[in-house]
């Protein structure tokens, strides 16, 4: 059955030379033109951990009409051919005019959704190879060579190479809310076997949440942040806290309202966090065990510093993040489908935390039962 048509983008893109990107957060004017070829082959590496991971959901689209991830994909190594080529054009020739390539046709000639992922993982970090080579071939008095596309915009190689470097940031950014959504599915079809696999909790997780509770007041009203089935929470009550339950998982609330609890569907990067119970009064604390680490790198600090501005001064916070470098699809664990996982090393951990907001008391690690490393925090919430 053929999917059908993604709805053409007949925007001019021209804009974000000097503009920032609202949706992907691209700056142009903080981009080196000696700086591109090293940012393409770091955000090709991005490319190759989504194909190589998420399993059959790599060519599942999110919406009818939306991309799936292994069609962004095929999308950004036809990019940095035409980008290569073009750059070729500029170096070569003076003042060359580009053919007009129409990305939509191509992906339907090109039939993206039924290419093989790992054949265009190989093909992918090979363009991006290849055009960054020829950024970082590019003589120092060549940069202001000019070319003209077909519908008579100008750019020289320089505008170029940074118009290019965003076109493939902004889709690894669409990506990242079809990984997103990919990793709520998983959770939403296993939350019972999630449940049932971690309803019993470890002499670790036992002792934090005592330290956690200690340095609240008595009867503490404490945001939590992926509440999943339950179990912390209700670890936190026997301590006499009040616990707001919220999770971006719509089978995770399920089964805490199925189970008579007050349960919230919420995204910490996007939802109002104002508890809704107590008109608007800040939290004494936020607990965020195991969750976090499925936001994406550059939105943590954004979530770290909403999380702080709904909460006293004074206040506490727990986070815990898997340790390690750079991203990984897991199906390890309780639930098998396909998650991606941020990983995190100690000291940008901290900067996030101290940029947003949040004093880091205590950092330690933890070995779970499967040898995976974590980051666990206790932060207080600085004065405003």
């Amino acid at each position: 059955m053929s999917l059908p048509p993604v709805e053409p983008d007949t925007k001019d893109w021209t804009w974000v030379l000097t503009t920032p990107c609202p949706e992907c957060g691209f700056v142009a004017a903080d981009v080196a033109a000696t700086g591109l070829a090293d940012a393409i082959r770091e955000n090709a590496a991005s490319w190759t951990t989504v194909l190589a991971g998420s399993g059959p959901g790599v060519g599942v689209r999110p919406e009818p009409g939306v991309w799936s991830p292994l069609e962004y994909a095929c999308h950004v190594r036809d990019v940095h051919r035409i980008f290569d080529e073009r750059v070729r054009l500029m170096l070569e020739q003076e003042d060359p005019r580009f053919a007009n390539w129409d990305q939509d046709e191509t992906a339907v000639a090109g039939r993206y959704a039924e290419q093989d992922p790992a054949g265009v993982a190989v093909d992918l970090a090979a363009a991006a190879g290849t055009v960054a080579d020829r950024y970082a071939g590019v003589p120092d008095g060549a940069w202001n060579r000019r070319g003209f596309r077909s519908d008579g915009s100008q750019f020289t190689i320089e505008s170029l190479g940074r118009y290019h470097l965003h076109d493939v940031v902004h889709h690894a950014h669409d990506v990242g809310h079809a990984a997103k959504a990919l990793t709520i599915a998983a959770y939403d079809a296993n939350a019972e076997a999630y449940r049932d696999g971690t309803a019993t909790m470890s002499a670790e997780m036992v002792a934090l949440v005592r330290r956690f509770a200690e340095r609240v007041p008595p009867g503490a009203r404490v945001l939590e942040i992926g509440s999943g089935p339950g179990r912390d929470a209700a670890a936190l009550e026997g301590r006499g806290l009040s616990v707001r339950r919220t999770d971006v998982s719509p089978g995770f609330v399920a089964l805490l309202t199925g189970a008579g609890h007050e349960a919230d569907l919420l995204d910490p990067l996007t939802d109002d966090l104002v508890d809704p119970g107590r008109g608007g009064a800040a939290y004494d604390g936020v607990w965020a065990s195991a969750c976090l680490l499925h936001v994406a790198r550059t939105d943590l600090p954004v979530v770290l510093a909403r999380l702080a501005a709904v909460t006293r001064a004074g206040g506490t916070l727990h986070v815990s993040l898997k340790e390690g470098d750079g991203e990984a699809w897991s199906t390890h664990g309780n639930v098998a489908a396909p998650r991606l996982f941020v990983l995190w090393r100690e000291q940008p951990l901290r900067d996030a935390l101290e940029h947003a907001g949040w004093a880091v008391d205590e950092l330690t690690r933890h070995d779970d039962v499967r040898g995976t490393r974590w980051l666990q925090v206790l932060a207080t919430r600085k004065d405003a």
